[in-house]
């Protein structure tokens, strides 16, 4: 219902991937939850069609109105009383805007009649065509999609690839390290030999080796060099070690955008793609709090994490409850995925859901994978996140 693009359609039964709190998506969830249509009629001989719904209560039945405006840039959703009371509008409308008042409280009323004539047009099966109009407009959201998120996810995975290639070698790093510390103590050897504030030296190594050796600026004897030395030795080593942890952190990252993108480029409805790109969620929403190795998603208001990184299974394993559910590729390495839920049951569709999460960001190949699934008191853990586990089920899922 977006004014540049209005549509209806019949569309496949999905998981629920957003979560809607607005007044507007409160109330029409009070009125048509669970309701009974009446009746759906075009109403004013216009691009308005309305629907008329009853839910049957404790006490009374009560009855209200959807109406569906695809009027052009007055497109608009519109709850109403029986009495055509507005109750709330996905656009509200004030008397500045337009001649024709939208606004909770007032009675609404009918647009101003379009100047055109409606044109015939003949259906073989008015199911099909909707349905084909939803192949079209998905295929056509879709397509955008992908490329917007492709594009997201390349821009980040191509900084961190130059954040990567500008790191120093840490073998160089490692040889500096040990011919620095090599070189304090050759002059820890050679003490008796070595005059105060002398330009250059001449000395031996341990197999007998001459080797020159520029005395560092500010050092007054050979004490003085040595500990220079080894200072450096120890500064080279830590950065090397730095150098170490800072690429391997950013080729986890890399690898971990790659099957994202991979992911992103391979999936068949744009629903995938919300579910990929979750609505930034209240913080007193997640007792998990913000830790950049655990991705996290939102199936049908229910948390999904998933451990990016080794360090991020470890911290999704650590924070995870004994009731949540575990999954894990069948025999084979891949990232752990927990959902967080209260429930004892949950229903098969969240859990494939969180199963093809598992496999999508485990493994590049098209194919058929195996997912174990228990709960999270079922699984011990032995090193890092290498656990054991019993009490499991598993699903097939399709790549």
């Amino acid at each position: 219902m977006s004014k540049n693009n209005a549509q209806i359609f019949i569309a496949p039964k999905t998981l629920q991937t957003k979560s809607y709190q607005a007044p507007f998506d409160i109330l029409l969830s009070k009125h048509f939850a669970r309701s009974t249509i009446k009746s759906i009629a075009l109403h004013n001989n216009d691009k308005i069609i309305r629907i008329v719904a009853t839910q049957s209560g404790s006490y009374k039945n009560q009855t209200a109105i959807l109406q569906f405006e695809f009027t052009g840039k007055h497109t608009n959703v519109i709850i109403l009383d029986t009495n055509e009371i507005v109750l709330e509008a996905l656009r509200h409308i004030d008397e500045n805007t337009s001649i024709r008042c939208v606004k909770v409280g007032q009675l609404l009323e009918n647009p101003p009649q379009a100047p055109f004539i409606p044109k015939e047009y003949p259906l073989t099966s008015v199911e099909d065509f909707l349905r084909t109009t939803y192949d079209e407009y998905a295929a056509t959201a879709l397509e955008k999609l992908k490329r917007e998120k492709s594009a997201l996810l390349a821009k980040r995975l191509a900084q961190y690839q130059l954040h990567l290639d500008a790191l120093h070698d840490e073998k160089e790093l490692f040889d500096q390290t040990a011919y620095a510390q090599n070189i304090g103590h050759i002059l820890l050897a050679n003490l008796h030999h070595i005059r105060g504030y002398e330009t250059s030296l001449q000395l031996q190594d341990f197999e007998g080796n001459p080797i020159a050796i520029l005395p560092p600026s500010g050092t007054a004897n050979g004490s003085d060099m040595a500990n220079h030395f080894f200072k450096t030795s120890k500064k080279l080593k830590q950065k090397a070690i730095g150098q170490f942890q800072e690429r391997q952190n950013l080729s986890e990252k890399i690898h971990h955008l790659q099957l994202f993108l991979h992911t992103v480029q391979t999936v068949s409805t744009p629903d995938e793609i919300h579910l990929l790109f979750p609505q930034k969620m209240a913080k007193n929403k997640t007792k998990m709090g913000v830790f950049e190795g655990i991705e996290e998603f939102w199936i049908e208001g229910i948390k999904v994490s998933l451990g990016k990184s080794e360090r991020g299974n470890i911290e999704l394993l650590r924070r995870s409850r004994a009731r949540d559910i575990w999954l894990h590729l069948k025999d084979r390495p891949s990232a752990h995925v927990i959902i967080t839920t209260d429930k004892q049951e949950l229903p098969l569709r969240i859990l494939q859901a969180a199963a093809k999460l598992c496999v999508d960001f485990s493994v590049f190949e098209k194919g058929s994978y195996l997912v174990d699934y228990t709960p999270r008191r079922e699984v011990r853990i032995q090193e890092g996140a290498n656990v054991l586990y019993t009490q499991y089920k598993t699903l097939n899922i399709e790549k």
